[in-house]
């Protein structure tokens, strides 16, 4: 793992001091709230000081290359830096649902993953509290962490703040919500969201590359994205998928999500408050072909798929 070599160099601690500094006027997403979390201020993501867990344990849902026969150590961090409605994990992100964790107890939980089996230690939603995940991989290295780390996120993030992770994160995975500002900020209370993740995106691939597994099929490092296809083209499928094609390169990984309905407070939201129909699914995997993204995953929907 690269990041035994950025901690042997002393890198990894100096990357840890250059983060922790970074929360004294907040801005390590692109909300940049500029709020001094270290003195115990909230901001857009309402986190402090102390990172805030919701389950550390084995997932076998993921991408397979993630999942693989023994599963992906999965943290999930509490809270998040959009505002999507219709979360799946909403009492998480949202309600903020879970326990605060010392570095050191955090360390211990990815630890103690890898003592179970996990082929990886997969953070999601991680973005708000990158300080102290570089501080917990600085406390477990020398206890004998060695599983490959996932940053499993929102992909509403800013570049200087990814290139602390580089040499650390060996897996990229992505969303790519929306193509349309105006929806980003309508439905996620993300401004700007498509700039900031295309060049998020763009700076995970240069610094992971493409997808690459070992022997048994489990990613070792490398970039999968993430698209959920929403009711009425409100992902902008049929231009965020070429964009990939086109920046990315049509080797990109990318997992072609169907499985959207209207969780948290979707129901209330006109045209969001119904699960995606087959014919809104099958125009995101015409787009998908149509762009020459073959590396990846699509899902089978039922052709009878109706709106509610």
């Amino acid at each position: 793992m690269k990041y035994i070599d950025l901690f042997q160099s002393g890198e990894l601690l100096e990357r840890v001091r250059q983060a922790y500094a970074r929360l004294r006027s907040c801005d390590l997403c692109p909300h940049r709230c500029g709020v001094d979390r270290i003195r115990g201020e909230e901001g857009r993501c309402r986190s402090g000081v102390r990172p805030r867990i919701a389950s550390a344990n084995l997932h076998r849902g993921e991408e397979p290359p993630i999942s693989g026969s023994r599963g992906s150590g999965t943290i999930f961090f509490s809270r998040c830096t959009l505002g999507c409605p219709f979360c799946q994990n909403f009492p998480i992100s949202h309600l903020g649902n879970g326990e605060d964790l010392t570095t050191t107890g955090l360390a211990d939980r990815m630890l103690n993953l890898q003592r179970r089996g996990a082929h990886n230690v997969n953070l999601v939603t991680p973005t708000h509290f990158l300080p102290q995940i570089l501080a917990a991989l600085w406390l477990a290295i020398p206890k004998g962490f060695r599983l490959p780390l996932v940053w499993n996120s929102s992909g509403y993030e800013t570049v200087d703040a990814l290139r602390l992770l580089e040499g650390v994160v060996d897996i990229y995975l992505p969303d790519m919500k929306y193509a349309v500002d105006r929806v980003a900020k309508e439905l996620s209370g993300a401004p700007g969201y498509r700039e900031h993740n295309r060049a998020a995106v763009s700076e995970m691939l240069r610094q992971a590359g493409h997808l690459l597994v070992d022997d048994d099929g489990i990613a070792v490092r490398g970039l999968i994205i993430r698209h959920l296809v929403l009711p009425e083209g409100r992902a902008g499928s049929s231009e965020t998928l070429p964009w990939i094609a086109e920046h990315l390169g049509r080797e990109t990984h990318i997992a072609l999500m169907s499985q959207y309905f209207p969780a948290g407070e979707a129901a209330g939201i006109p045209g969001m408050d119904r699960a995606v129909t087959a014919e809104e699914y099958e125009i995101a995997v015409e787009a998908l072909e149509a762009a020459g993204l073959e590396n990846g995953w699509v899902q089978e929907l039922d052709e009878d798929r109706k709106p509610v």
